[in-house]
């Protein structure tokens, strides 16, 4: 499935008009991201399991400064290290991130 939020599509398992997903839903998992491997925002690693044929790609250190995270909130687009270093809060709209979602970060990004 697919939701538009702003003009980017995301794609996920049942997103909702601000990313979260069948998998994360609390109300701070509202970031969506885009696949190094892909090009293609996803609300989360499970979905691109779910809906790709080919393996997830991590973003490589000299490529953290793409914008690859979307704010579920407001539709802003991160770079990937600013996004590392926003506290777990958009620094637009100032919605709260889901702090857990570092323990994932091993699966999106190069250390």
């Amino acid at each position: 499935m697919k939701v538009n939020i702003g003009n980017t599509v995301v794609k996920g398992a049942r997103p909702d008009k601000q990313s979260r997903c069948a998998h994360y839903h609390k109300k701070e998992d509202i970031i969506a991201i885009q696949f190094f491997c892909c090009g293609d925002f996803f609300c989360c690693y499970k979905c691109h399991e779910q809906i790709c044929d080919h393996p997830p790609l991590q973003w490589p250190k000299d490529q953290w400064n793409q914008k690859a995270i979307l704010c579920g909130a407001c539709g802003y687009k991160l770079t990937i290290q600013e996004y590392l270093q926003c506290n777990y809060s958009c620094p637009v709209c100032k919605a709260l991130y889901n702090p857990a979602c570092q323990h994932h970060y091993h699966l999106y990004f190069q250390t």
